[in-house]
């Protein structure tokens, strides 16, 4: 039997529990034996649990005992999970994880850590819920080089935005709306503002381009801003304003942003709405390859747990090969100023100023809307330069939206 132990018996820890019980059958036969929950670390009781006298309140009886090969953390927060997690793999205990803060922010020491003591480390749940994208990005897309990678990362945002178009309403409605559903959390900043989706775009980044990039130093804007006009010019234009987190590489530098953008009805993930996750990666073989699912909830993140823990315990005569992340420094980083891409603006003005902001964006796309205003899509330059070429114009936009092709 295959013992392992759960950190945090939340909404994640136990559907965790419940994918073990549930499947036991199905994973044991992928790991060759029976998979047995031994301890789950907690601050509380569980009594009416059917595992409730699995529960223990001190890490060091998981620590120093050697029947436990492997620990699924999913207490959230940087702290005490990274502290845990570094005891784990130092204790010669592999680790999976849900956890995208620790992920980002120690992410490239965690995998040090794993390959010194000769275990693994793995973080399938940590971006996009149960989709699938960690492990093909290491496997799947191994042959190839990724040259970018763009996705819906946050189901709430995605539920907002997605009741805004729908029904012309209005940010603050919505919010509340997905508030009282259980979307939104009562401080839904991490979500709105975008902090949420800079984690995963990093950890995203990380596995691209082998940098990671400081979470709290990208350039990020949530959706807080986003209101009626947003949504009613990209109906207008075919497409849909989505919060996306982006990168590339520009100049042999990382470029890693959150941003709302207008999505190009051409774009398969302007088609991805209410609380579902899109990823899209453009890959110089494959092309374009989208990855779409449930990125959020207690089953579908306890599935993508348990394809870890699977994936380990059925490899345990086998060193893995970890991916080698290298904390980026300033100079690994690229200034999302110079990142090139078309630019949606909302102006006010008549006909005769939208040729002339057509003239200076070099703009193949306007279109003429009430109330004396225009919307007009940008060649594809940097914000600098867009900014610069519509200000020659004496124009002053309402708003500006990257587009996303």
């Amino acid at each position: 039997m295959l013992q392992i132990a759960l950190l945090g018996f939340g909404v994640v820890g136990s559907g965790t529990a419940e994918v073990l019980t549930e499947n036991r059958k199905q994973i044991a036969a992928y790991c060759g034996d029976e998979v047995n929950v031994k301890y789950i670390l907690d601050l509380r009781e569980f009594p009416d649990h059917p595992l409730g006298d699995r529960v223990v309140h001190d890490i060091k009886v998981i620590l120093e005992d050697p029947e436990v090969v492997l620990v699924a953390e999913m207490m959230g927060g940087a702290h005490p999970a990274y502290d845990f997690t570094r005891a784990a793999l130092e204790a010669g205990k592999s680790v999976v994880t849900s956890n995208k803060e620790v992920v980002a922010t120690f992410g490239a020491e965690l995998l040090e850590i794993a390959r010194e003591h000769r275990v693994s480390y793995l973080f399938e749940a940590s971006v996009g819920g149960g989709i699938p994208i960690i492990r093909p990005m290491q496997t799947d897309l191994a042959s190839n080089e990724i040259l970018s990678v763009s996705g819906i990362l946050n189901g709430t945002t995605n539920f907002i935005l997605t009741k805004m178009k729908n029904e012309g309403a209005e940010f603050a409605d919505v919010l509340r709306e997905a508030q009282k559903k259980g979307y939104a959390e009562a401080n839904p900043s991490a979500d709105v503002d975008g902090l949420d989706a800079a984690r995963k775009i990093v950890i995203l980044a990380a596995l691209a381009f082998g940098k990671l990039l400081d979470p709290n130093k990208i350039s990020t804007t949530g959706i807080t801003g986003i209101t009626k006009d947003h949504t009613a010019v990209a109906d207008k234009l075919g497409g849909a304003v989505k919060l996306i987190g982006h990168t590339e590489m520009i100049d042999g530098k990382v470029l890693a942003l959150v941003s709302p953008y207008l999505v190009s009805g051409s774009n398969p993930i302007s088609h991805v709405d209410d609380v579902y996750n899109g990823i899209l990666v453009d890959a110089n073989m494959l092309g374009r390859a989208l990855f779409y699912g449930a990125g959020a909830g207690k089953l579908p993140t306890a599935s993508a747990v348990v394809a870890d823990v699977i994936d380990i315990l059925s490899h345990r005569s086998a060193e893995r090969k970890l991916p080698v992340w290298v904390p980026a420094a300033e100079d690994d980083v690229a200034c999302a100023c110079a990142y090139v891409c078309r630019r949606c603006y909302l102006i006010e003005g008549c006909s005769r100023c939208a040729e002339k902001a057509k003239a200076a964006l070099n703009s193949e796309t306007v279109v003429m809307l009430e109330g004396g205003r225009f919307a007009i899509v940008s060649a594809a330059m940097s914000e600098k330069d867009a900014s610069a070429a519509l200000a020659a114009t004496g124009l002053t936009p309402i708003f500006c939206l990257p587009v996303l092709d």
